[in-house]
C-alpha cells in the first residue's frame, strides 16, 4: 500500500490547496474526489467530478492521509459543510475518515479508519468529529481494525506498536465525546456514551479471541490490560447500565459457544489470554472481574440438584477458559491470590474448588465416566490445600478476619478436604502437622463463638476424612453458626462436581413437568434415598453394624471391674444414706469446706454434701439476712467456701448454683462478703472461672442493692418470704425482675448513657419542659388523712432498715476494688523487671493465661467496675474520688501496657504496636462514657473539668485517637468479631460526644485552670 511514488508533487499542491481558500464548489469536489479515486475508494456518483486525476499510486495512505484529514477537519469542514449537505456531497468526504460498507472490504479502508481515529482525537472536536466516530464505531469494530494492522507484512513489535497506538486512540473517544456534549449541552449518540460503546468494545474483543491464533495474543492482552487500567473489567457486577463491564457482556456470548460441539480452538484462545498476560496485577483484574459474573446459588449451601448443577456449570466454564497445569505456576499465584485474597460470596467456594478439580480431573466427571481416586495426581487441588490452609491457619485472620470471611475460607477448605480420598497422604500430613494443630487452638480460643466453631467444623471434618476420630458435640442450638456447620456438613456428603449438568437443561425447557413427574419416576426415589443414607450414616450391611433399636429396660450384668467404679464413682453411687440439708449458715460453711470434722475419705458423700449445700445455698442465705447476726458472722466463711469451691464431681447446674449464690450473700451482707471477695480476687490460686464468678458476684450484687434489674434467681420468690407478704400470683409475676446477662447490661447502660444527650437537649426547650410537666407532674388535691397515721406514727413496728447500695458503695466496693489493683499492678511490673534479663522459664511474665492481667479477666474487670461505677452515681463520693478513680483507671488500662512484653518495639507502626486487645480497650471506653455521663448528670462536668482537667483531656485524645484509627481500618487483636468491633466503635463516639458535652460548658473556666 505504502509504495513511494516517484513524483507526489501534485498531491502536495493538492493538500496545499485544501489548505487554502477554494474558489468554488466544483473546484472542492474536483480537490476531493481526486485521491479517493486514485486509491480505488471513490463512490461511482462522484467519478465525473474527477477532472484532474492523480497519476496511479501517488497516495501513500500512511504519509498523505493524515495531511488530507487534517486539512478537512479544519478547512473544509468549517467552511463548505452547509454547501456539502445542501448538495448531497458530504459521503464523498466522509470516504477520508470511515469508507462505506460497499467499500470497506478493500485494505486501504481499514487503513484510512486507522488513521482517522488518530486525527479526530487529536484535534478539536466539532459536530462533524462525533458524527465521523458514531459511524467508526458501528461500521470499523474493533476486530475489523485488528484485521486491517495484522494484515500488513511488517515486523511483529512494530505491528503491536501500531496497535496499542491504535487502542489508546478507541479508548479514549468515551471521554472525549462525553466532554465536548456536555459543556455544550448536547445529547450524547447513544454508540458513544459510556457504557454502551466500552460493551460493544468488549462483544468485538470477544470476537477477536474467537478468531485469534498464538500470534496475536500479545495485542489481544495489550487490550485487556488498556480496558482494566480504564475500570472496563470491574472486580464486581454492574449497577447501573451505564458502568461497562466486560464479562457481563461477553458471558452469554462465551456460554453459548462452549456449548457447541467444538470448542478446543476456541477454549485454546482463552487459554493463551490468561497465560499471556505480562502484569500480574492487569491478569488478578481480569480473573477478579469473570469470578464476579459467574452464577452461584443463593444458599451457599443449597444441596439441590440444580445448585449443584450451576455449580458444576460455571466450574466448566472457568475450566474451558483457564485450565490449569501443573507447569502453571505464575497462573496460579494470579488465581491464589485472586481467590483468597479478595472477599467473596460465600457460595463462590463452591465453583472455585470445583473448577480447580475439574483441572485435576479433566472431563471424566462431564462426560460421566468416573476415575477411580488412586489413578489421579492432584497437583493443582494440593497448591489450593497449601495456600487456603495457610491462611485459614493464620494467627492475623484468625484474630481480625470478620466472620464472612472465616465461613468463606473455612468452605473452601472443607470443599478442598472433601475432593481428596479418605486418609490421603494430603489429608494426613495436613492433620498431623504443627502448625494445624496450633491453628485449631487460637481457633477454640477466640472470643467469639462463631468463629470457635470455625474452626472446630474443620478439626472434626479433617479430622474423620484423615482417619481418626474426633467430635466436640457442641452443635446443637441455633446459635453462633451452628445451624451453617451443619448445613456445610450436609453440603459436604456429595461433590458438585458429581453433579448431571443435564438437570438445567430440563429446568429452563419444562420446570412444570419435571415438578409433576418427578413422584411417578422409578429414578428418583433411589437417588432421594441414598441422599439421606449418606447424611444419616446408615450402612445396609449388617454385618457390619448393628440396627438402631431401642433400648432394652433391662441393663447388662456389670462385670467385677465395672462395679468397684461404680462403688468408687460418687456420680454412680447408690444406696447412701441421705445428707441432711443445712439449717444453720455455719452448718452451710461446715459443708461447702469439709470443716466440723466432716471426713473426705468417702468421695460420694463428699459429694453428696456439697450438692445439697449448692442446692440450699441461696435460698438459706436470703433466709438469714434479716435474723440477727447470723449472716454476719458466717459471711466471710461462706465467701471462702464458695469462691474457692471446685467442680470436681461434676455436679448438675454446679455454676448456676454456687453464682447465684455469691450473689445473694454479696447483696445480703455487703459489708463483709463485698471485701472478702475483693481481697480473694487478687489472690493467685484462683482461676479464670473462679474470678469470674466473683465479679460476676460483686456486679450482681450492687445492682440488686441500688435496686437495678437482674437475673431472676433460680429459687423460688416462696422460699425466702412468708405469703402474707407476696403479692397475688398475677401482679407476682408481672414486677418479676427482668433477665440480663453482665454482657447485656453493660451494653444497656453504655447505649442509655449516649442516648441520653437527647433528653437532656430537649430539657432546655422551654415548651418541651413545660409540656412534660403538666403531663407528668400529678395535680395536687385535698386527700383524706389516715388518721391511725396522723395521730400515732410510732405505734407500728417500723420494719428493719435496708442496707443501700449507695451506702456501701465506695467503702466496701469500688475503693477496695480500685485501690488493690494498682498494688496488683505495681507487684506484677516490679517482678517482672526483676526477671526481664531471665531467659526461658525462668523469664516471668503478668499478663499470661490464668492470671489477673489476662485480656480476658481484665475485659470482665472492667465490665463489673463499669457497672459498680453505674450503680452508685448517686453516691456523695461520687465526685470526689468514684468518677476520676474509674477513669484513671479506664484511661491506664487503654493506653498503658500491662506487662513488659505488651511494649511495642522502637519504630513500630501503629498497627504493629497494637497489642492492646480490643475487648479491653472496648471495656475501658464503656468505663469511661459511664463516668463522663454519670459527671453531666450531677453537675454538668463542673468537678471533672475544673479539678481534673488533665485527665479529662487525656480520655478525650485517647478517645479521638482509637475512633480515627478505626476509620482508617486499622485491625486490633481480638477485633474481627461483628459484637466487639460494634461495641468498641460505639464506646469510643460516647466518649468524644459526653467529652465535647462538657466542654461546651466549662471549656472558658479550664483554660484558666490548664
Amino acid at each position: 500500500m505504502d509504495v513511494p511514488s516517484s513524483d507526489d508533487s501534485e498531491v502536495r499542491n493538492l493538500i496545499h490547496n485544501l489548505q487554502h481558500p477554494v474558489s468554488d464548489f466544483s473546484t472542492l469536489l474536483s480537490l476531493i474526489t481526486a485521491p479517493l479515486d486514485c486509491l480505488s475508494i471513490l463512490p461511482p456518483n462522484f467519478r465525473r467530478h474527477n477532472v484532474n486525476p492523480l497519476p496511479s499510486s501517488s497516495i501513500r495512505t500512511s504519509v498523505h492521509i493524515p495531511l488530507l484529514q487534517r486539512a478537512l477537519l479544519q478547512h473544509i469542514l468549517p467552511i463548505w459543510d452547509s454547501e456539502l449537505k445542501e448538495q448531497e456531497s458530504l459521503s464523498v468526504l466522509d470516504q477520508y475518515f470511515c469508507p462505506d460498507l460497499f467499500l470497506s472490504v478493500s485494505p486501504v479502508a481499514g487503513d484510512i479508519a486507522v488513521i482517522a481515529y488518530a486525527t479526530i482525537i487529536s484535534f478539536p472536536f466539532t459536530d462533524h468529529s462525533i458524527r465521523l466516530l458514531a459511524r467508526l464505531s458501528k461500521e470499523y469494530p474493533l476486530d475489523r481494525l485488528h484485521s486491517s494492522i495484522f494484515s500488513r507484512k511488517d515486523s511483529s513489535i512494530k505491528l503491536n506498536q501500531e496497535w496499542e497506538d491504535c487502542i489508546q486512540n478507541i479508548v479514549a473517544v468515551p471521554a472525549k465525546v462525553g466532554n465536548y456534549c456536555g459543556t455544550r449541552n448536547l445529547a450524547v449518540p447513544a454508540f458513544l456514551e459510556h457504557g454502551k460503546y466500552f460493551n460493544d468494545l468488549s462483544i468485538r474483543c470477544e470476537t477477536l479471541i474467537l478468531t485469534s491464533s498464538q500470534e496475536y495474543v500479545t495485542s489481544i492482552n495489550v487490550t485487556l490490560t488498556k480496558l482494566v487500567k480504564l475500570g472496563v473489567l470491574p472486580p464486581h457486577l454492574p449497577s447501573t447500565g451505564s458502568q461497562p463491564s466486560f464479562f457481563h457482556t461477553t458471558l452469554p456470548i462465551v456460554r453459548s459457544r462452549l456449548s457447541q460441539n467444538d470448542i478446543d480452538s476456541y477454549s485454546s484462545s482463552w487459554s493463551r489470554v490468561f497465560r499471556g498476560f505480562e502484569s500480574s496485577f492487569a491478569l488478578q483484574h481480569v480473573l477478579a472481574s469473570l469470578f464476579a459474573c459467574l452464577n452461584t446459588p443463593e444458599s451457599s449451601t443449597d444441596c439441590s440438584p440444580l445448585a449443584r448443577a450451576s455449580v458444576k456449570r460455571e466450574a466448566f466454564i472457568l475450566n474451558k477458559l483457564c485450565p490449569l497445569g501443573a507447569d502453571d505456576d505464575e497462573l496460579w499465584q494470579a488465581i491464589s491470590a485472586v481467590v483468597l485474597g479478595r472477599e467473596w460470596k460465600e457460595s463462590m467456594s463452591r465453583v472455585f474448588v470445583c473448577w480447580i478439580a475439574e483441572c485435576d480431573y479433566g472431563c471424566q466427571f462431564l462426560l460421566g465416566c468416573n476415575c477411580p481416586a488412586s489413578d489421579l495426581q492432584y497437583v493443582v487441588l494440593r497448591l489450593l490445600l497449601d495456600d487456603v490452609a495457610s491462611l485459614w491457619l493464620n494467627p492475623e485472620h484468625i484474630k481480625h478476619s470478620l466472620i464472612s470471611l472465616h465461613r468463606y475460607v473455612t468452605s473452601i477448605l472443607l470443599l478442598t478436604v472433601s475432593y481428596f480420598p479418605h486418609s490421603s497422604p494430603e489429608l494426613v500430613s495436613l492433620v498431623l502437622s504443627a502448625d494445624f494443630i496450633n491453628g485449631i487452638s487460637l481457633y477454640i480460643s477466640s472470643m467469639d463463638n462463631a468463629v470457635r466453631h470455625c474452626g472446630m467444623l474443620v478439626a472434626e471434618v479433617a479430622a474423620q476424612r484423615a482417619g481418626k476420630s474426633l467430635d466436640f458435640k457442641d452443635w446443637d442450638g441455633d446459635d453462633s453458626g451452628k445451624p451453617w456447620a451443619r448445613s456445610l456438613r450436609v453440603l459436604l456428603a456429595d461433590r458438585d462436581a458429581d453433579a448431571d449438568v443435564g438437570v438445567l437443561n430440563e429446568e429452563d425447557t419444562s420446570p412444570d413437568a419435571i415438578v409433576s413427574e418427578a413422584p411417578q419416576t422409578g429414578i428418583s426415589e433411589p437417588k432421594k434415598a441414598a441422599i439421606i443414607i449418606r447424611v444419616d450414616g446408615y450402612d445396609s450391611d449388617d454385618s457390619v453394624t448393628g440396627y438402631d433399636t431401642v433400648p432394652s429396660s433391662r441393663s447388662n450384668s456389670p462385670t467385677p471391674s465395672e462395679l468397684e467404679d461404680i462403688e468408687k464413682d460418687p456420680s454412680l453411687n447408690v444406696g447412701r444414706k441421705t445428707t441432711p440439708r443445712p439449717v444453720y449458715l455455719a452448718q452451710l460453711g461446715a459443708m461447702l469446706r469439709s470443716m466440723g470434722g466432716m471426713s473426705k475419705d468417702n468421695p460420694a458423700e463428699e459429694a453428696d454434701k456439697i450438692e445439697v449445700a449448692l442446692n440450699c445455698a441461696e435460698e438459706l442465705i436470703r433466709k438469714k439476712k434479716n435474723y440477727g447476726t447470723e449472716l454476719e458472722e458466717n459471711a466471710v466463711n461462706l465467701a471462702y467456701g464458695l469462691i474457692g469451691l471446685q467442680d470436681n464431681y461434676n455436679l448438675d447446674r454446679f455454676n448456676d448454683l454456687r453464682q447465684n449464690a455469691l450473689n445473694a450473700l454479696v447483696a445480703c451482707s455487703p459489708r463483709k462478703a463485698a471485701p472478702c471477695a475483693i481481697e480473694e480476687f487478687f489472690k493467685n490460686q484462683y482461676s479464670t472461672d473462679q474470678r469470674y464468678a466473683i465479679l460476676n458476684a460483686l456486679a450482681l450484687g450492687a445492682r440488686e442493692l441500688a435496686s437495678l434489674p437482674i437475673p431472676p434467681s433460680v429459687i423460688s420468690r416462696d422460699a425466702t418470704s412468708f405469703p402474707s407478704k407476696r403479692l397475688p400470683a398475677p401482679l407476682h409475676q408481672k414486677y418479676l425482675p427482668q433477665t440480663a446477662a453482665l454482657p447485656q447490661i453493660l451494653s444497656g447502660i453504655t447505649r442509655e448513657a449516649i442516648e441520653r444527650g437527647k433528653d437532656a437537649a430537649e430539657d432546655k426547650v422551654p415548651q418541651i419542659v413545660r409540656e412534660r410537666r403538666f403531663r407528668v407532674q400529678p395535680s395536687r388535691r385535698i386527700s383524706e388523712v389516715d388518721s391511725a397515721t396522723s395521730i400515732a406514727p410510732n405505734a407500728t413496728t417500723s420494719p428493719p432498715k435496708r442496707t443501700t447500695f449507695n451506702e456501701v458503695a465506695a467503702e466496701y466496693f469500688i475503693a477496695p476494688l480500685i485501690n488493690r489493683f494498682w498494688l496488683l499492678l505495681r507487684d506484677e511490673q516490679t517482678r517482672e523487671q526483676r526477671t526481664v534479663y531471665h531467659e526461658g522459664r525462668a523469664k516471668y511474665h503478668g499478663t499470661g493465661t490464668g492470671l489477673i492481667l489476662n485480656p480476658l479477666v481484665i475485659t470482665h474487670f472492667l465490665r463489673t467496675l463499669t457497672v459498680l461505677a453505674h450503680a452508685s452515681q448517686h453516691t456523695s463520693e461520687w465526685l470526689g474520688f468514684i468518677a476520676p478513680d474509674s477513669l484513671e483507671l479506664a484511661l491506664t488500662l487503654g493506653t498503658k501496657p500491662m506487662s513488659v512484653g505488651d511494649q511495642p518495639a522502637e519504630g513500630a507502626n501503629l498497627t504493629e504496636r497494637g497489642t492492646k486487645e480490643a475487648s479491653v480497650l472496648a471495656s475501658a471506653l464503656e468505663l469511661a462514657v459511664i463516668i463522663l455521663d454519670g459527671c453531666t448528670q450531677l453537675d454538668g462536668g463542673r468537678a471533672l473539668s475544673l479539678d481534673h482537667t488533665a485527665l479529662l483531656m487525656g480520655v478525650s485524645e485517647w478517645a479521638s485517637v482509637i475512633f480515627s484509627k478505626l476509620d482508617e481500618g486499622i485491625k486490633l487483636q481480638g477485633g474481627g468479631g461483628e459484637e466487639i468491633g460494634l461495641s468498641l466503635r460505639r464506646a469510643a463516639f460516647g466518649v468524644i460526644l459526653k467529652v465535647d458535652e462538657i466542654l461546651s460548658k466549662y471549656r472558658r473556666s479550664m483554660i484558666d485552670t490548664w
